[in-house]
């Protein structure tokens, strides 16, 4: 276990006990809260090739106070039991913030998906899968997984088939897994969802005046420069959502070859285009290659998007940062040290456990389309379409004017699934960051968001325990 990897966990209970202190709840409801119910460490063999391979896994799930777990499964040739913990940790946190009602899972398996073929990869999850079946680690009121670093809709459709073949005729199994393809009982918006969750986190942050006169920032998100790190699914969708929705400007992208720069702007969907025909990000036209790849950290912008893997912002670079705000967009980029230099630096930091909370919220919204097995909008949007095409018709009758087809198509459309997604997550995203700003600005030595959404999380857990008589 490398120290890095060890200070992740070590930084979030750091985060939990910093906040813990501010609830005033019992030690031992603390601590029941804080630690992880079940971890299970596997080791199977795979074939690849002529020859077979031991492969190390994991699924720990945090917390039962809601079921079923949820989180996501990591293919990383880092992952780790420690990481593991840490990030099923945050799921209890982020799943509690967002009012979202499961408990706080993870998975990770060792592997570089680099490393292996489609054909390998496919034996390798499903194999896992049969563990997790196994033990009773996945269901859909036991433990739902989705995607994270490493794996995608390919990955969840794998895993679906599988447990669909070990439990057949179950009614609801297509709940058992989130993040699949739509066209196989997943759901429209999924794959943007964390990406586009940061972007309404960000929007619904920097709407308030009063809040950015003190950050000496004008209010909205347009204009404002974004560097981000990791071109991944979150970091893509944040950068191409936050330009054309928020009219921000992306000033700098940085990827595992390098980190490129450019004043005027960077066009993501046109960078993405670029990286899969030639392979970098290097080289994009227009932009300029900084002499080393971690140069990111110390560019000067608004907001700074670390959207990669965990620990990415430590003590040994966090002086360098010139950014306003970080929005952390990937799971524990900013280590407690770090943390504590930024925040004397004044730079606010935008907590993980919220800003891609996202991904889960869309998710639970899979997970109940799969349980009443019918799609968002099928029932109401032809209804609502006609409902307000009566209603221009009556304003026309009454003013006698005519309205446009254009605006007459706008005014009387019907929401479809995806606006219905939309909608919920923005809703979700606003609710979220009014409680956590209620704490901040409220609560007295409360003197950072992270705390402030802790506290936040903590005390809801807290409640479901009491309600369940485990701690009266």
């Amino acid at each position: 276990m490398s120290e890095k990897q060890a200070s992740f966990y070590a930084s979030v209970e750091r985060n939990f006990e910093k906040a813990a202190s501010h609830t005033g709840l019992p030690k031992g409801l603390l601590e029941q809260i804080k630690v992880c119910n079940s971890i299970y460490q596997m080791n199977f063999p795979v074939k690849i090739g002529n020859s077979y391979q031991v492969i190390e896994a994991y699924r720990v799930q945090h917390s039962h106070h809601r079921l079923p777990t949820k989180g996501g499964i990591r293919f990383s040739h880092l992952v780790n039991q420690d990481e593991v913990m840490a990030l099923a940790s945050l799921m209890t946190y982020k799943c509690a913030l967002v009012d979202v009602p499961f408990g706080g899972a993870k998975g990770g398996v060792k592997v570089s998906p680099r490393a292996y073929n489609e054909e390998q990869l496919e034996k390798i999850t499903r194999r896992y899968t049969v563990e997790l079946v196994r033990k009773n680690f996945i269901g859909p009121g036991v433990d739902v997984p989705a995607p994270d670093y490493g794996t995608g809709s390919r990955e969840m459709a794998w895993i679906l088939d599988t447990y669909q073949q070990l439990n057949n005729g179950e009614l609801d199994s297509a709940a058992c897994v989130t993040g699949k393809p739509v066209n196989q009982n997943g759901i429209r918006g999924r794959t943007e969802a964390t990406g586009r969750g940061v972007f309404y986190g960000l929007k619904e942050m920097l709407s308030n005046e009063k809040d950015c006169k003190e950050m000496g920032l004008k209010p909205g998100i347009g204009g404002k420069t974004m560097v981000i790190q990791g071109l991944g699914n979150v970091g893509s969708y944040t950068g191409s959502i936050s330009i054309e929705e928020g009219g921000a400007k992306v000033i700098a992208v940085s990827e595992i070859e390098g980190t490129i720069v450019d004043e005027n702007g960077i066009d993501i969907n046109k960078l993405i285009k670029y990286r899969k025909s030639k392979g970098t990000i290097i080289g994009f036209p227009g932009t300029k290659k900084t002499a080393k790849r971690e140069d990111w950290v110390g560019l000067k912008c608004d907001i700074l998007v670390p959207a990669a893997l965990e620990s990415q912002i430590t003590k040994a670079n966090a002086k360098k940062v010139k950014a306003k705000i970080i929005a952390e967009a990937a799971n524990g980029p900013v280590t407690a040290d770090a943390e504590e230099i930024l925040l004397k630096k004044g730079v606010i930091i935008v907590p993980d456990m919220y800003l891609n909370a996202g991904g889960v919220t869309v998710s639970y919204f899979e997970w109940l389309k799969n349980l009443s097995h019918v799609r968002y909008g099928r029932i109401e949007k032809r209804f609502d379409e006609r409902a307000y095409s009566n209603l221009v018709n009556l304003v026309e009758k009454m003013t006698g004017k005519k309205v446009g087809q254009k605006e007459r198509d706008y005014l009387t459309r019907g929401a479809d699934e995806v606006d219905l997604v939309r909608s919920g997550l923005e809703e979700t995203m606003i609710t979220a960051y009014q409680q956590i700003r209620d704490i901040y600005k409220r609560k007295k030595k409360v003197n950072d968001l992270r705390t402030a959404a802790f506290v936040n999380a903590i005390n809801k857990v807290a409640s479901d325990y009491t309600t369940l008589g485990i701690f009266p």
